[in-house]
């Protein structure tokens, strides 16, 4: 490795490359004091797998090869890139070998001097560690409801687009204007769309009709002229206060000087209402299918209530899959009305995203049913068949599709005894051809909903130990968790949906929740734990060894950031009015947001790589 020191200058080149180039200059002047530069040849080893991390290596030209245990290469870096962070950040040893694959000239730096970079300077810090990309979310709001106040903004509870009359526009108008609409009060604007005032019913009543004035009379004689107004950004706690103080009850909401929206007690005592425990009482109280569909309806401006507040991905996929079960078990309720009470006991389980407790703003239903060992599909199989309608029905109409792949108790397949199911799971382990292996997974998640539960016990348990057993059908859970993999190609770029609707986007879903979810899945069967949530399997196939703490720790970390990027995105999308997708252009993020997400899709392509070598997957 001793070729000759290329001539670099090392002040210009961090000057010239992010995150360097965020330091002040006096601390660039450090930096390349204590860096070195050198040349390195083909097939020098940069770093050693399990090795201590001594110095960090940033890449001014060339490329290095990341080479996994089994000799693959996972990543290949060019000029630019830092080489080391991720096990530095980790846990001080290197994750994998890096080799240089074309000559590469290469900026060391120590290892102290990077550390203090990082403690000294936050912007350049947050560029390189992705766990804290995550956490910086997770606000008291995830513990502390009250503290919503501190964190949610106006964009997220206000009325966009208020009504609005000009200023000579006659109270007469105004009036009938407010009784059309139903509304309280009007903003006043001039032509260029900018407050100029506001009128309330309680001036119409103070100022019109109790002074007796002509409807005729311009609205700008009557209107509170330039009202105090919160601009977006502004909190829950900056209105309730505001409000309080002035004992007012209408704030616009001004952007830029021009109205964009307007919030009111009445927003404020919404907002309370489109909390999980005031949408579990609104659905709790429908007694037909319009009334359910339009309390679930407010499920979307609660998560990006939830979101806006800081709710961490957990809490938030908990919170809007509570919503999801309470609903299912009111359709029960309404079916059981219609048809009766069941003939013999039974239990309504969800698999998929439901299952997990992991459900965001875009998802289909998933759902089977157990029925008593009584059962006699030609007596009871009529009711049974009509309660799965009335019920898969109901969460279609109520914006949960039914599922492509009809896994749904609609289907005879999927409402029988635990007998069958029993006989089901067998089946599927015992001859794991790819079928059989994808049913099991999905089964694998599911998750008692409404009925009798002693319907589902020791099932769950005998299947896992059964597959646990059975190295075959190992091998083919482990393959599929390959099946969807993280959109990152070899340069770490990312790779993009190149034709259709969603042209330059990565699928947030498939390639990105999945692969996770999947290897969860591999790792609690491993472990020989019951959890169904993901975070759940990770944490305690940790404890239980069958994952080393780096790898949850990456795992963990990838599924928070991940997730929280993907709820952003879905937010943005319903503030505008628009349906969450999980399709999210990486163009769209800042330099800082793509450094992240590639860092996790890096984490789980490793993982990937690593998982499907030792176990024999080609």
């Amino acid at each position: 490795m001793a070729d000759p020191e290329p001539d670099l200058d090392l002040r210009f080149f961090f000057q010239q490359h992010h995150p360097f180039d965020s330091l002040p200059e006096e601390a660039i002047e450090a930096l390349a004091g204590e860096a070195t530069a050198e040349r390195a040849a083909v097939g020098t080893r940069l770093f050693v797998r399990d090795h201590a991390i001594l110095r960090l290596c940033v890449l001014e030209s060339g490329q290095v090869d990341l080479i996994s245990p089994q000799e693959e290469v996972v990543l290949r870096y060019a000029a630019g890139d830092t080489i080391g962070v991720r096990g530095l950040l980790r846990d001080g040893l290197a994750i994998d070998d890096a080799v240089v694959r074309e000559t590469a000239n290469i900026i060391w730096i120590p290892k102290e001097r990077f550390e203090a970079l990082l403690a000294d300077h936050p912007v350049f810090s947050a560029f390189y560690d992705r766990t804290r990309a995550a956490q910086q979310h997770a606000t008291l709001a995830a513990v502390d409801p009250a503290a919503a106040l501190l964190t949610t903004q106006m964009r997220d509870v206000m009325t966009p687009d208020p009504v609005a009359i000009g200023p000579d526009a006659p109270v007469g108008a105004a009036a009938r204007l407010m009784r059309k609409r139903r509304i309280s009060c009007l903003l006043v604007a001039d032509e260029d769309g900018r407050l100029a005032g506001m009128v309330t019913t309680a001036d119409m009543t103070a100022r019109v009709v109790a002074d007796e004035l002509d409807a005729s009379t311009p609205v700008s004689e009557v209107m509170t002229a330039s009202p105090r107004s919160l601009s977006p950004d502004s909190t829950v706690l900056d209105a309730v206060l505001e409000m309080s103080e002035r004992d007012i009850g209408h704030l616009p909401v001004l952007d830029g000087g021009h109205i964009v929206g307007i919030v009111t007690r009445t927003n404020l005592i919404r907002r309370n209402s489109l909390s999980a425990a005031g949408m579990v009482r609104d659905i709790g109280r429908q007694s037909d299918l319009d009334g359910l569909r339009k309390a679930i309806g407010q499920m979307p401006q609660a998560l990006a209530q939830m979101v806006g507040s800081g709710f961490d991905v957990r809490t938030v996929g908990q919170m809007i899959t509570n919503l999801t079960d309470v609903l299912t078990r009111r359709l029960l309720a309404l079916a059981q009305n219609d048809l009766g009470a069941p003939p013999v006991p039974y239990l309504w389980l969800a698999c998929g995203s439901q299952g997990r407790q992991e459900q965001t703003g875009l998802s289909d239903q998933d759902n089977v049913l157990i029925l008593d060992e009584s059962y006699d599909p030609a007596e009871h199989g009529a009711y049974f068949e009509a309660l799965a309608r009335h019920v898969s029905d109901g969460l279609n109409a109520c914006g949960f599709v039914y599922c492509p792949g009809d896994m749904m108790a609609t289907n005879p397949k999927w409402r029988e005894r635990p007998s069958v199911w029993r006989g089901y799971f067998r089946d599927w382990i015992d001859h794991p051809d790819p079928k059989a292996q994808m049913l099991a997974s999905v089964m694998f998640d599911l998750r008692p909903i409404s009925g009798t539960v002693a319907l589902f016990d020791g099932i769950r348990a005998e299947t896992l130990d059964r597959a646990r057993r059975n190295s075959l059908f190992r091998a083919h859970l482990i393959a599929n968790s390959m099946k969807h993999v993280p959109p990152l190609n070899l340069f770490r770029g990312f790779a993009l949906i190149r034709s259709g609707e969603h042209k330059n986007t990565v699928d947030m879903k498939m390639n990105g929740v999945v692969p996770i979810v999947d290897l969860a899945r591999v790792f609690a069967l491993d472990a020989g734990v019951e959890e169904v949530n993901t975070r759940d399997r990770l944490v305690a196939a940790r404890e239980a060894g069958a994952l080393s703490a780096g790898a949850a720790e990456d795992l963990l970390a990838a599924y928070d950031l991940i997730g929280r990027v993907r709820l952003d995105h879905q937010a943005r999308m319903i503030r505008r009015g628009e349906v969450p997708n999980n399709f999210l252009a990486p163009a769209n993020l800042s330099a800082l947001e793509r450094n992240h997400l590639k860092d996790a899709f890096s984490a789980i392509k490793s993982l990937q790589s690593a998982l499907g070598q030792v176990r024999g997957v080609a």
